[in-house]
């Protein structure tokens, strides 16, 4: 049998308008600017990756991003699709300080083999899709910010929320208390992107108990590198405490589990790559730890691909793919998240499902 060849390969800057900012603790996106890599092979079938590119969060950059996929470019040309796992291998040690550009070139591999197979990309997972329901987030700004966010996000029909908190602590307190106020009895995570110090994290759901609100989870409360701090706040915070910037790949993974030191985990292929998501998930799973599926600021493609990991693989008891409701404008063909937040695949026939919009 004739082998299916990676014949032409490529990178560029892709860009899309945002509905309006999104606000963390620890920076902003304005526009969403990420790098597209694609494969065809030598059949004629495409495959698309995308690297989300989180600056203030992870050091990358999109220069460095492009640079280094248009190099993978160039190396992959020529090479066999069933090489696939050794081309993965070769360039997880190669991006291993470009984590989102190693995401896109296994995703686009991923999308390729699994157009080939006619087969839908979660069956790489699991047996069968899972249908997802995504959370929606209230970024940062003033309490009327919030207010109007979470009314909105009510008529959507989506029925969680995720609150991004660690700027401002009593203007935070005063937005959460009015999310909750709002949102009634539908669960609310505060995710404070390293933003608090444990004490200032204690003290926070302190007051929150007093006004009688209780997080369903607080996502990544202080410094990426204190350890003890998500330990400390996990054992006295009688909250559930979830890891994200935190665990930046399996090794990471390992230590929290193995100190305990939260009982959950963001996974998100920007962080880690596919294949090691992989890992740290079922690592994960193994050990009782609860997961949650995230994403950057992406595009309708990386999202979708991100949804059919956790539909596939199942076991994901919170979903953050709610990027796409941020996006202005249209820069991908196939949109599989409903208006009120839910992702069913069943209808995906290959690969992702979703393809961009190039000029």
């Amino acid at each position: 049998m004739k082998k299916i060849m990676i014949e032409k390969a490529g990178a560029k800057i892709w860009r899309a308008k945002l509905v309006r900012p999104f606000t963390t603790a620890k920076g902003r996106h304005d526009l969403l600017e990420n790098v597209l890599f694609s494969v065809e092979l030598s059949g004629g079938v495409r495959g698309f990756g995308e690297a989300a590119v989180a600056t203030h969060i992870t050091g990358e950059t999109v220069q460095e991003t492009l640079k280094n996929l248009k190099e993978a470019a160039r190396s992959v040309e020529g090479r066999s699709l069933p090489e696939f796992p050794v081309v993965a291998e070769e360039f997880r040690d190669r991006f291993a300080k470009n984590k989102c550009a190693l995401a896109a070139l296994e995703m686009a591999f991923l999308d390729a083999a699994t157009r080939e197979k006619k087969m839908p990309l979660w069956r790489a997972f699991g047996t069968r899709p899972r249908v997802l329901t995504t959370d929606m987030t209230v970024v940062l700004g003033d309490v009327p910010g919030a207010e109007t966010a979470t009314r909105e996000i009510l008529r959507r029909g989506i029925r969680s929320f995720k609150v991004k908190v660690g700027r401002d602590f009593d203007r935070d307190l005063k937005r959460v208390a009015a999310v909750a106020r709002i949102a009634g009895k539908c669960p609310v995570y505060l995710d404070a992107n390293q933003g608090f110090t444990a004490a200032q994290t204690l003290k926070f759901l302190k007051e929150l108990g007093w006004l009688k609100i209780k997080p369903a989870l607080v996502e990544q409360p202080v410094p990426k590198e204190d350890w003890e701090g998500l330990a400390r706040v996990t054992h006295e915070g009688k909250v559930l405490v979830c890891a994200d910037e935190s665990v930046s790949s399996l090794e990471d993974a390992k230590r929290l589990i193995k100190t305990r030191a939260v009982g959950a985990i963001n996974v998100k292929f920007m962080k880690t790559g596919i294949l090691e998501a992989y890992e740290v998930a079922r690592l994960a799973k193994k050990h009782g730890i609860k997961l949650m599926i995230g994403t950057m600021m992406e595009t309708p493609l990386a999202v979708t691909a991100a949804a059919h990991f956790a539909a596939g693989l199942g076991g994901f008891d919170f979903v953050d793919l709610d990027a796409p409701f941020f996006m202005a404008e249209n820069v991908t063909r196939g949109n599989f998240v409903t208006r009120s937040g839910v992702y069913d695949l069943r209808k995906i026939k290959a690969g992702i499902g979703v393809v961009p919009l190039l000029p």
